[in-house]
């Protein structure tokens, strides 16, 4: 039986999918918890509709990714952090820190869980820091860190 999936299911597929299940599961499970439609003619052409308007709303997306992208990667973030003898900072700067001055200095609003850091960082210099913006779509930020006078 050819279905359309409404919801998400685990071990099945994603919102949207086009699936094919044995008749008893879809009337007896699937259906009933609404997270199916059956696969009509007029359901394929609205699924087909939502689908192109989808693809198109993700060429936006990753568009709009790529332009973010240039804008972090032409750009150096100067952070200052009190450090004792050899660079060493008292306390780390997070990747929270990281979010809140980009969006001080640069007016970019990057949620802090899209910074990737392996460990916070405990010592004065520069680094490259992968950023993922979209699927696909990573861009790498350039971060002084400076010992505060």
């Amino acid at each position: 039986m050819k279905l359309i999936l409404i919801k998400d299911v685990k071990n099945l597929g994603k919102k949207g999918e086009i699936i094919n299940a044995k008749p008893g599961y879809a009337r007896n499970f699937l259906i009933p918890k609404n997270v199916v439609i059956e696969a009509t003619k007029e359901n394929m052409a609205t699924w087909e509709e939502n689908r192109k308007e989808q693809e198109k709303i993700e060429r936006e997306n990753k568009a709009e990714a790529l332009e973010l992208k240039k804008k972090i990667e032409s750009e150096t973030l100067t952070l200052m952090a009190k450090a004792g003898e050899g660079g060493r900072l008292f306390g780390a700067i997070t990747s929270n820190d990281i979010a809140k001055a980009l969006k001080q200095e640069y007016k970019i609003n990057i949620d802090k869980k899209k910074i990737e850091l392996d460990e916070n960082i405990k010592e004065a210099g520069m680094r490259d820091i992968n950023i993922k913006l979209y699927p696909e779509v990573n861009a790498t930020l350039k971060i002084n860190v400076r010992p505060q006078s």
